[in-house]
């Protein structure tokens, strides 16, 4: 039985893919900017995992995201739950997923972002699809902030 959320609880956003170590990484580094340049911090909550969590980020990733930036070789790929998921307001798949969260879809706002993965990709490859999640990430804030 779902409620209605609360006017002060936080929009949650979940970036998850298989390994949790390239596509995932990359939206939730984008995210937690995006929520500090709009002044979100206590209005976004951002969550990331995978299914089947690697060891660390793939070093292409923490390369490509250090030229704009980024520090990503300190983070951990971590497992994410179902019930972490089903908590969330928008779940961003990357293209990899089976996600099935059964009758909380019809809450959740699921989108599959069908991005190509980057590990083992040239760095040209991999700046294109650091670039289109930068987009993304920016698209989906504007959505969350036109709703706040």
């Amino acid at each position: 039985m779902s409620t209605e959320p609360d006017a002060t609880d936080p929009t949650r956003i979940a970036f998850m893919c298989v390994q949790n170590a390239g596509r995932s990484q990359m939206s939730t580094a984008f995210a937690e900017r995006e929520r500090e340049r709009r002044g979100l911090d206590d209005r976004v909550e951002i969550l990331t995992g995978g299914t089947h969590p690697a060891e660390r980020v793939h070093d292409e990733v923490v390369d490509v995201m250090a030229e704009v930036g980024f520090d990503l070789s300190d983070r951990t790929p971590r497992a994410i739950t179902t019930e972490e998921l089903r908590s969330c307001d928008y779940v961003a798949t990357m293209g990899c997923s089976t996600l099935d969260l059964g009758d909380a879809e019809t809450d959740v706002d699921v989108r599959d972002w069908a991005l190509d993965d980057p590990d083992g990709q040239d760095p040209e490859r991999v700046r294109e699809i650091r670039d289109e999640i930068e987009e993304r990430v920016r698209a989906l804030f504007d959505e969350v902030d036109a709703s706040e």
